[in-house]
C-alpha cells in the first residue's frame, strides 16, 4: 500500500549558491540523476526549498510502501551529508545541514497527492486510505 511521507532538512547556504541543488542531490540519490524520464525508479517525490537569509528549508514529500521509507530517508539523509551538487553547468552549490527528519505532509500537499493519484492511480494496483503514522498520510481513495 502506497503512503506519502516527508522528509524535511535545515541547510546554511551561501547566497550565491543555487538552492535547487540539494533537492537535485536528493534525486540522484534516489533515482541516479536529476534528469531522467518517469517514472523515478524507487520513490515518486518532489522536493521544495525556500531560503531566508543563509538558511534553506527542503521538503521532500515521497510516495512508497511502508517497507522502503526507511531505505528512502537514509539516501535522502546520505546525499543531504555530502553537503554539495554539482549542477548541469558544472557549478558546484554546497550548504551545511543543520538538522533533517521526518515532516508532516500539509494538507494542501495531501490534496495535491490525492489529485495526483486519481489522474494516475498506482499500476501495481496498491490502494490508497486515510491514516498512517506521524510523518506519513495514506491518501483517501476517491476523495
Amino acid at each position: 500500500m502506497l503512503q506519502a511521507f516527508v522528509h524535511e532538512a535545515v541547510l546554511a547556504m551561501g547566497h550565491d549558491d543555487d538552492i535547487r541543488a540539494p533537492g537535485a542531490a536528493v534525486t540522484v540519490a534516489l533515482c541516479g540523476h536529476w534528469d531522467h524520464p518517469p517514472p523515478c525508479p524507487l520513490a515518486s517525490h518532489h522536493s521544495r526549498a525556500e531560503r531566508v537569509g543563509e538558511v534553506v528549508r527542503l521538503r521532500t514529500v515521497f510516495v512508497v510502501g511502508p517497507e522502503l521509507e526507511a531505505e528512502v530517508r537514509r539516501r535522502i539523509e546520505g546525499a543531504l551529508g555530502r553537503e554539495s551538487q554539482r549542477g548541469p553547468d558544472n557549478v558546484l552549490a554546497a550548504w551545511e545541514l543543520r538538522s533533517s527528519g521526518r515532516g508532516t505532509l500539509s494538507a494542501p500537499e495531501a490534496a495535491q497527492l490525492r489529485d495526483h493519484l486519481e489522474a494516475d492511480p498506482p499500476s501495481s494496483g496498491e490502494d490508497a486510505e486515510q491514516g498512517g503514522p506521524s510523518g506519513s498520510a495514506r491518501l483517501p481513495e476517491g476523495e
